[in-house]
């Protein structure tokens, strides 16, 4: 089996809520894009919670929307053996820098982990490093069966941390 990586980041200095997933999926992989899957529910999620359906965007306008609206994305895990894209099924993996990264974003108020193995691995990783609040989110991902209105509440939680307002 051959290890599969993650993608650069895609923040900026403005940057306020870095938004991590696990590693990139089999659809995500093979279209070179952050949540390619056409049944995830990321870009639905992502655009309720700032407002913009990014979902009838293309890709390239999905992520300018993101950047203006101050949401950075990235993933915690930077190359692993997967086979398919479970996240269950990652082995021997190897996490993003993610303390370097959040040293170069000075606006950076809160980071949310799509889905518990981000959350899981991201919060290993960041452990006893100085980083702004940490959000678990339920997964995008078509595996975590959740209503999207359940998955949307929760999601709506970052439009706090977005606000103009100096935290």
């Amino acid at each position: 089996m051959t290890r599969k990586a993650s993608f650069a980041p895609i923040v900026d200095a403005q940057t306020r809520v870095l938004l991590l997933g696990s590693l990139p999926g089999e659809a995500s992989l093979k279209a070179e894009r952050y949540y390619a899957h056409p049944q995830n529910q990321f870009w639905k999620l992502v655009g309720g919670a700032i407002g913009v359906d990014l979902h009838g965007m293309d890709y390239d306008a999905r992520l300018a929307a993101l950047r203006a609206a101050h949401v950075g994305l990235w993933d915690v895990v930077a190359d692993a053996v997967r086979a398919g894209s479970l996240d269950g099924a990652i082995k021997d993996h190897r996490g993003n820098d993610l303390t370097g990264l959040i040293a170069t974003l000075p606006g950076l108020r809160a980071i949310g982990f799509n889905g518990g193995t981000a959350a899981r691995i991201g919060r290993k990783l960041l452990a006893g490093a100085v980083h702004p609040p940490l959000i678990d989110l339920p997964s995008s991902s078509p595996a975590f069966t959740r209503p999207l209105q359940e998955k949307q509440a929760a999601w709506d939680t970052i439009r706090f941390w977005l606000s103009a307002a100096k935290i």
